[in-house]
């Protein structure tokens, strides 16, 4: 065994001292609070305000969120680059807190307004607001993920990290979805259109303010030490990295399940159970995720990351077996409603720590610490291009089953929306454990991985005599 430098601390003393004070931990998960806070309401209300507020038909609609979201799902890697090339006196992915938190709130808030224009001109005003709401998401969500490997070098301690962020981000969705039909209701007073874009002018100005407070606390280490990846290498982070491709494929499929679930959620309280008012109580009671996301630090402790992953899979699509048994009856949908949300709860927050695993992964094969790229793609392409497809495949379905917004549904309408609200997305949770089977080759080797990287960061500080 090699000796070192008394004065250099040991490899794994680095690692079990290498924690993160509380008060950051709460700073941290304002990011994706502030992020959720208004990104929620996207995903939650952007196709009913769309089809029922701007007045698109459901088809046109639908194509339209697919067409955006994968223009700007593309934008993701491009983030990543930015990030990876970032070099600044605030650090390599904090200072994005302050330089995007004003145009991200602008963007969304353009995004739910309704100029008085018809025809074409109000499909591209709906088109160019929601791209450029997009791009400015990624660009201060990219950040929110590529900063937890540069916060810590501890593996447990990014793991308590991330279900902070996991638990603030569900803050921020609970506010969003819960809150936002009333608000609209009392600011709009009978006028949609006037009350989203007063809601969504309150939830943008929290939304600034939890990103300055985020910037102004959050403290990366090791940045100076990260070799700038030339663009043209950018990319080779990604070759032959088999852990991250897995965990990309799964992240995916959880967000095009996620996003047709809670999308056509108020079209099914509507029409199929005829109590719109339930919707914020619904959503509300998503909250309960909270409880998954508090437990995986010592679920994971006891298990391993993959499994606890397939764990959330498996409650997920329990949970809307059990909606489906429920039928009208609301405290059996209430019961599967809670068992899909802590187990979709569990499978969003694991993604989010791993990522930070196989960048360690992509350091120790190819000695290039792709962090933004592989944080990029892994997070915010796969929540772009879910939330576009899981936006655009159910609509589809609605269509091909006669659905007709704001009149009352024919029969076989209602099978569509009980179909697409239940069954599609159990359907897509499922799928999503077939890769994580395929995961646990790689995490049994993340140790013997970090030591070696620690070593080779030891080795490479001057030598104090």
């Amino acid at each position: 065994m090699e000796s070192t430098p008394q004065s250099s601390p040991e490899p794994q003393t680095t690692l079990l001292n290498d924690k993160v004070p509380f008060h950051r931990r709460i700073s941290y998960a304002l990011t994706d609070t502030g992020g959720n806070l208004l990104y929620s309401i996207i995903g939650a209300y952007l196709l009913y305000f769309y089809t029922d507020v701007f007045g698109l038909s459901v088809g046109v609609a639908g194509t339209l969120l697919l067409v955006t979201r994968l223009v700007d799902a593309v934008d993701a890697p491009l983030w990543g680059i930015i990030v990876d090339r970032t070099r600044s006196k605030y650090g390599q992915s904090r200072p994005y807190f302050l330089w995007l938190c004003f145009p991200f709130a602008v963007f969304t808030v353009l995004t739910f307004t309704t100029p008085n224009l018809d025809g074409t001109w109000k499909v591209v005003y709906a088109a160019v607001t929601y791209i450029l709401a997009g791009i400015a998401y990624t660009g201060i969500s990219t950040p929110i993920t590529s900063i937890l490997p540069n916060l810590s070098r501890n593996t447990d301690e990014r793991v308590v990290l991330n279900s902070f962020r996991m638990v603030g981000g569900n803050v921020g969705n609970f506010a969003a979805v819960t809150f936002t039909l009333p608000l609209v209701a009392f600011f709009g007073a009978g006028n949609d259109q006037k009350g989203f874009f007063w809601t969504l002018c309150v939830f943008g100005i929290v939304s600034i303010i939890m990103f300055l407070i985020a910037f102004a606390d959050l403290k990366e280490i090791n940045t100076e030490k990260i070799k700038t990846i030339p663009f043209k290498s950018s990319f080779k982070a990604m070759k032959g990295n088999w852990p991250w491709i897995i965990l990309v494929i799964a992240n995916l499929l959880f967000w095009i399940a996620l996003t047709i679930r809670t999308s056509t959620l108020v079209y099914y309280f509507e029409y199929n159970i005829g109590h719109k008012e339930l919707v914020p109580l619904i959503n509300g009671i998503s909250v309960i995720q909270v409880i998954g996301m508090v437990l995986i630090p010592f679920i994971v402790k006891f298990s391993n990351k993959y499994s606890t992953m397939i764990f959330g899979f498996v409650l997920a699509v329990l949970g809307q077996i059990v909606l489906f048994f429920a039928g009208d009856h609301i405290s059996f949908l209430i019961v599967g409603w809670i068992i899909a949300c802590i187990g979709s709860g569990i499978a969003c927050s694991m993604p989010f720590a791993m990522l930070s695993d196989t960048v360690d992964y992509g350091e120790w094969k190819s000695g290039l610490r792709g962090s933004g790229i592989l944080t990029a793609i892994g997070s915010a392409f796969c929540i772009k291009a879910g939330s576009g497809l899981g936006g655009f495949i159910p609509t589809q379905f609605m269509s091909s089953f006669g659905y007709v917004p704001n009149v009352a549904q024919s029969t076989q309408s209602l099978s569509g929306i009980q179909f697409v609200f239940i069954w599609l997305p159990a359907i897509v949770f499922a799928l999503g454990i077939i890769p994580m089977l395929f995961y646990r080759r790689f995490e049994k080797n993340e140790g013997y991985i970090r030591r070696q990287l620690l070593i080779k960061e030891h080795h490479a500080e001057p030598q104090v005599k």
